[in-house]
């Protein structure tokens, strides 16, 4: 089994981690969808458990998923099994379970209290593995409030680690002062990525968490041009015909070749590229059913890719 260290936690994980947004379902910012269509609990429950089976051990979810459906549906999946996995939860985000609406924000630290209570609650644990901030910003005074309030929480015994969720170097750099810190979750795929942030991960030990790996399914090779999405999911209203998208699709059919040699599946090609980036990177892609859990789970078999191969990919994406 390919697997990596969580950062200064010393904790051992599979090298691919699975993403729990999806599965919480739908969910709303006003109007506008903030959650995923078409999702069944009892596919999500089985994708996990064949997850399990596949050795998969890093399980990384957020209170806001689905306005708490996501951790709900996790614990569910995960009930008797906490000493196989390692899980990740996040808080910072305001929500209304009832309506599925997320609005505020809020990282005070009687928030992340309650915050953190409510997320043992729905997921059952008895503790959070690794619990993260879910702000992509936050003022230098109330970052070091909220790192304080969870090193508090560590010392109860109500999580093990912390880290933040967040493409700023400077806010990874804060949140590495801290003892317990071992992760910093950032947007890395093919096309997006800081690649400061992975510099302060090298430097502190820390691991660098992955979320869109695959930017939401497009680096699956499933989309193209025409591709459209129901207004009940988040990718409603993305436009591959045009600007950066379309540039994206160009760029991809440049490098599908590589990406997909030796027998490797599209999606498997970039999880690859993730891996072959930086050893401290954990790509935790998203799913709807056992069968991508199976597809992104044997991309381990394969490993990373080459550094001929990474070079060769880096000259093409700049051209």
């Amino acid at each position: 089994m390919f697997t990596r260290t969580l950062g200064r936690s010393g904790l051992v994980v599979s090298a691919l981690g699975l993403g729990c947004w999806t599965i919480g379902g739908a969910a709303w910012r006003g109007e506008r969808a903030n959650g995923w269509a078409g999702v069944d609990d009892a596919d999500s429950i089985k994708a996990i458990h064949r997850a399990l089976d596949l050795g998969l051990t890093f399980f990384d979810t957020a209170d806001v998923y689905g306005a708490g459906h996501s951790e709900t549906v996790v614990g569910q999946a995960l009930a008797g099994k906490w000493d196989q996995v390692v899980l990740a939860t996040k808080f910072g985000n305001c929500f209304v379970p009832a309506t599925k609406q997320i609005g505020g924000e809020d990282a005070s630290p009687d928030y992340i209290r309650r915050a953190c209570e409510a997320s043992l609650q729905r997921l059952g644990a008895p503790r959070i593995d690794l619990y993260q901030l879910h702000l992509p910003t936050l003022e230098r005074e109330a970052a070091i409030a909220a790192r304080e309030t969870l090193e508090e929480l560590v010392r109860q015994g109500k999580i093990r680690w912390y880290g933040w969720s967040t493409d700023s170097p400077d806010n990874a750099r804060l949140f590495a002062e801290g003892p317990h810190c071992t992760a910093i979750q950032q947007r890395l795929n093919l096309f997006e990525g800081e690649p400061k942030v992975l510099d302060v991960c090298d430097e502190f030990n820390l691991a660098s968490i992955n979320r869109t790996p695959l930017s939401k399914g497009l680096l699956t090779g499933r989309f193209d041009a025409d591709t459209t999405f129901p207004k009940d999911d988040v990718r409603y209203g993305w436009n591959l015909r045009d600007g950066r998208m379309a540039e994206w699709l160009a760029k991809l059919e440049q490098i599908k070749a590589i990406l997909t040699s030796g027998g490797r599946t599209l999606a498997q090609g970039a999880l690859a590229w993730i891996w072959g980036r930086n050893s401290h990177t954990i790509p935790i892609p998203g799913f709807r059913n056992a069968q991508q859990i199976e597809e992104n789970a044997a991309a381990m078999s394969f490993g990373p890719l080459t550094p001929a191969q990474m070079r060769e990919i880096a000259a093409i994406l700049a051209g």
